[in-house]
């Protein structure tokens, strides 16, 4: 079934050895993550019974990208990536190992969970913009979209199904069990890129050459890089644009599910499921389509359409028509993410992808404070009208990039 799926375009880059091995690494990875924002959090739930402490474990990992991630875009690019990506999923597996014998030992404290926050964060930080700057170097350029969009499809999946991994282990198991198998995902993980070649001679000969240079010079390199070339510039705008004015609207979601739809919990996850179920159609055009997509103007229109969308949920009177717009939501937000990060690896060479992936990691960061505007806006004139003035300033912040940046129209 794998060997035939390989042969639909849908599955082009699979095709490829070390895409594959990558791909793989990262299902494993994103499920083990996906789990851990469900286990890490119920644990502080249960070890206080504060929600403000529940915020702070999930919230504070937003601290080291902030600090850290330029310095681990420049890593990416001074050593050899492989060699960085198997050395943070290891400390990943043994973080893991560690928060699974203090649960079954009965030692665990929150202080554990915030240095286990905190950790875990900085080891992600450098995990990321190495591991997906090798994804450019494992396939062909005319198939990057497509090894992108098999990305995103992993990705929704594991966002659908390592939650309710987590919970289902939880209920039977005990805590503990979830954490012993997110360690032994991360050790997966660890094998199948162990099995990985060496960098590319391209990438080891620039890692090479740059390793002479300095931290902060090659930190303020990679940035003036990013900020020169048109189309990095214009992928990173539109990126930072979403992350800042419409991805937020999701922290307002429980407001919208229990006190203006009325539909409780299990209409949020309603909610939850239709935006993922767009976000999987989304993902499967993208790999099935390719190279073959206008990915400049697609861009621009997806995040345009991104912010429409959010401002129709937040007018939107019935619980049915929510959940239709979700699906819109979903296939807008999934389309225009994918086609940012294919704009940003295909103009930036090797030697610098490390550090353009790095500042396109920095949205999770923009998101934080977006949703912290989201919640401040709410609370002052409600969460109707704060979704949809974001979602709006979204769309015609990304209409003045549009004309501000006549070249992000011409990439294809």
């Amino acid at each position: 079934m794998i060997g035939g799926g390989r042969r639909l375009r849908t599955f082009a880059a699979l095709r490829h050895r070390e895409f594959r091995l990558l791909w793989s690494g990262q299902a494993t990875t994103s499920m083990a993550g996906w789990m851990d924002q469900v286990a890490r959090g119920w644990l502080m739930y249960e070890l206080t019974s504060s929600p403000l402490q529940l915020g702070l474990v999930l919230g504070i990992r937003a601290i080291p990208i902030l600090v850290l991630s330029p310095v681990a875009g420049s890593v990416a690019d001074h050593y050899p990536r492989r060699r960085l990506v198997v050395v943070t999923q290891a400390v990943t597996g043994v973080m893991y190992a560690g928060l699974a014998a203090l649960v079954a030992g009965g030692l665990v404290r929150p202080w554990h969970l915030y240095a286990m926050a905190v950790g875990m964060s900085i080891v992600q930080t450098f995990h990321q913009p190495a591991r997906a700057a090798m994804i450019a170097d494992a396939v062909p350029p005319e198939q990057l979209t497509n090894a992108i969009g098999l990305n995103s499809i992993m990705f929704n999946v594991a966002r659908s199904t390592g939650p309710a991994l987590a919970g289902v282990l939880i209920a039977t198991s005990g805590m503990a069990s979830c954490f012993a198998v997110q360690t032994g995902l991360h050790l997966l993980a660890l094998a199948w890129t162990l099995a990985l070649r060496a960098d590319p001679p391209a990438a080891a000969g620039a890692a090479g050459r740059h390793a002479r240079r300095t931290a902060l010079g090659g930190i303020v390199e990679g940035l003036a890089f990013s900020w020169r070339t048109p189309e990095v510039r214009a992928g990173l705008l539109v990126t930072t644009t979403a992350s800042l004015l419409i991805m937020p609207f999701s922290t307002l979601l429980p407001v919208f599910a229990r006190d203006l739809l009325r539909v409780g919990a299990h209409g949020q996850g309603g909610l939850l499921t239709a935006m993922g179920l767009g976000a999987l159609c989304s993902a499967f055009l993208v790999a099935s389509l390719g190279d073959r997509l206008p990915r400049g103007p697609l861009m621009l229109g997806g995040v345009t359409l991104y912010g429409l969308s959010v401002v129709a949920f937040a007018a939107s009177p019935s619980f049915g028509l929510s959940l239709a717009v979700m699906v819109v939501v979903g296939v807008a937000h999934v389309s225009s993410y994918a086609l940012v990060q294919t704009v940003v690896q295909t103009y930036s060479p090797s030697a610098f992808r490390g550090r353009t992936m790095a500042v396109f990691q920095m949205g999770e960061v923009v998101f934080t404070l977006g949703a912290m505007l989201a919640g401040t806006l709410a609370a002052t004139v409600g969460a109707r009208w704060a979704a949809a003035g974001m979602g709006a300033a979204g769309a015609l912040v990304t209409l003045v990039i549009t004309a501000s940046q006549p070249q992000a129209r011409r990439i294809r």
